[in-house]
């Protein structure tokens, strides 16, 4: 007799050796142990492990001819259906649009009787689980940083909609846990919630003690990122295509930006792009005949991968991913439907630049966006760009400017508004450190060039200026708490660096009658920097080589 009851499934050499959970034998001969140690010939069975192992290979036998065929496997999780072996145009977009997500069909829950636990790392959905355990054990922690979120950050940065994204989010915690639950989680919107969790983090404790609690709410927060990049990767396997996922590729390129890993956001940001347009964002809702409230949310969100896009691509010298002949979207209008039902949204007048709304920061900075593409791709393409040509991109960018309403005005705007008005300030201060962005790019080619007529004073003037005035808004920046921070600090000027171009303009010419001011600022920019607690491995790089320049020029 066999003590307590148990039945001999190993063969030898893993019975004694004892081979347990992951690495427990295969029952095959030979075993995938003995096989990866290179002991095949050793491999036997003891007669009821050989009994057994013959039942198995009999049963397993037995199953597979009555199991559906793999090529059913995208029929079984409801993958939508296209039109032949056409993945891109209006025929796969119309498509998308006029079916509704799909679910993954309640047929697959019949595992919930197999012997073998969905948790198991074999298992279609032991991904799911192991995201599932990265959430915070008790819903009250999960509950603070969302609120958090949303009261802080979201109505500064139009990230989500509340009330759409707290009736998924109820659900998601109202579910019966257990075996038939696991199907139900839609990991598209699981990928927002790691991101929005991530971002919590930073806003739930935005004064740090000292170093140690920082460095543990910097490693929690990035395992939140992670998730999100993982369930992001993951989820077009089991799902279609949704806005939560577009929502989230957006927010993830903008917390790199703030973790200044400008890089990967390139990486991001394409691919939230290719979501979208998955599902025929760069053809505008109209075209589709949508409805109006649609139509205005599907064209901010749009213009957010839009003007990211064109924005990182220009930082890192590397190519934009939306081409511009593809698109056919209209600019978003100044109307704010999202709290509006369907049949009302459908009947309210466009408002007057007067009374400001979210979008009138979407669409001039979509229309700033345009111009910067039009510099990587004039200025910065293979052929060299003639010096009138950067002019001319110049003449456009204040062109721009001048059209900006009174309250965001580049130069002296109007703050009466702010306190009506929240998002104001930190939309001001977000399009101000674009449009510096992109005269410093244009004109820093010609920074050092000499010229005896003197015809590159102007990008010198231009980009010193720029320069300045953006100097000046970081050192403003760390006088801040993080979560005013994280309220405009999700963009350009987290994209280059204006103290190093002036700290180029003070090495060149140490004795000009600008070098002791230029000087002195950067000398306080740098203390800043290092005296704040969440200065990064990117930060400090940057800190270094400006010091290196206040060296050369002293």
């Amino acid at each position: 007799k066999r003590k307590r009851g148990r039945q001999a499934r190993s063969c030898q050499t893993c019975h004694r050796r004892k081979q347990k959970a992951y690495t427990q034998c295969d029952g095959e001969l030979p075993c995938f142990n003995c096989t990866r140690r290179d002991v095949a010939l050793a491999c036997t069975y003891s007669q009821e492990a050989e009994a057994h192992r013959r039942q198995s290979i009999h049963l397993s036998s037995s199953a597979t001819a009555s199991d559906a065929q793999v090529g059913n496997l995208f029929r079984n999780r409801d993958a939508p259906s296209f039109f032949g072996s056409s993945y891109f145009g209006p025929q796969a977009a119309a498509k998308i649009i006029e079916e509704p997500a799909p679910d993954l069909s309640s047929g697959i829950r019949h595992a919930a009787a197999s012997t073998q636990s969905f948790r198991d790392v074999g298992g279609p959905f032991s991904q799911i689980w192991d995201l599932l355990g990265i959430l915070p054990r008790h819903k009250a922690s999960v509950d603070r940083l969302v609120n958090v979120f949303v009261v802080e950050l979201n109505w500064s940065i139009d990230a989500i909609h509340p009330a759409s994204f707290m009736a998924k989010y109820d659900a998601f915690w109202e579910r019966k846990f257990g075996f038939d639950d696991y199907a139900s989680i839609d990991l598209r919107w699981l990928a927002l919630l790691f991101i929005i969790l991530a971002y919590g983090v930073f806003l739930d404790c935005p004064h740090p003690k000292n170093a140690e609690v920082q460095r543990d709410l910097q490693e929690t927060s990035l395992r939140f990122y992670w998730a999100s990049r993982r369930a992001i990767v993951i989820a077009p396997t089991f799902y279609g295509e949704s806005t939560d996922l577009v929502r989230a590729g957006v927010l993830v390129t903008r917390y790199l930006i703030h973790m200044r890993r400008v890089p990967e956001s390139w990486l991001t940001t394409s691919f939230a792009m290719r979501m979208a347009q998955a599902q025929g964002m760069h053809i505008d809702g109209e075209r589709w005949r949508l409805p109006r409230k649609e139509t205005e949310t599907r064209r901010r969100l749009w213009s957010h991968l839009y003007t990211l896009d064109k924005t990182i691509a220009l930082a890192i010298g590397r190519p934009f991913a939306i081409v511009d002949q593809q698109c056919l979207v209209q600019k978003a209008t100044n109307i704010w439907l999202d709290d509006e039902s369907d049949e009302r949204a459908a009947t309210l007048r466009v408002l007057p630049l007067s009374e400001p709304t979210l979008s009138v920061y979407n669409f001039f900075a979509h229309d700033l966006a345009k111009i910067v593409g039009n510099i990587q791709e004039r200025c910065f393409g293979l052929s060299v760009a003639a010096y009138d040509t950067v002019l001319s991109l110049d003449e456009d960018i204040r062109d721009w400017a001048a059209m900006l309403p009174k309250y965001y005005r580049i130069e002296d705007a109007d703050t009466s508004q702010d306190g009506m008005h929240r998002f104001l300030r930190w939309n001001r201060l977000y399009l101000h450190s674009m449009y510096h962005f992109a005269r410093v790019t244009l004109h820093r080619p010609y920074l050092l060039r000499q010229s005896i007529t003197n015809r590159f004073r102007h990008s010198h003037d231009a980009c010193i200026s720029s320069a300045c005035a953006d100097l000046a808004m970081r050192i403003d920046y760390f006088q801040q708490p993080l979560n005013d921070r994280l309220k405009w600090s999700l963009g350009p000027h987290h994209l280059f660096n204006s103290a190093l171009v002036l700290g180029i303009v003070a090495v060149k010419d140490p004795h000009s009658y600008k070098c002791d001011a230029i000087l002195e600022d950067l000398i306080a920019y740098c203390d800043m920097q290092r005296a704040d607690l969440w200065l990064n491995e990117f930060a400090l790089a940057e800190v270094k080589i400006i010091e290196l320049c206040i060296k050369k020029a002293t």
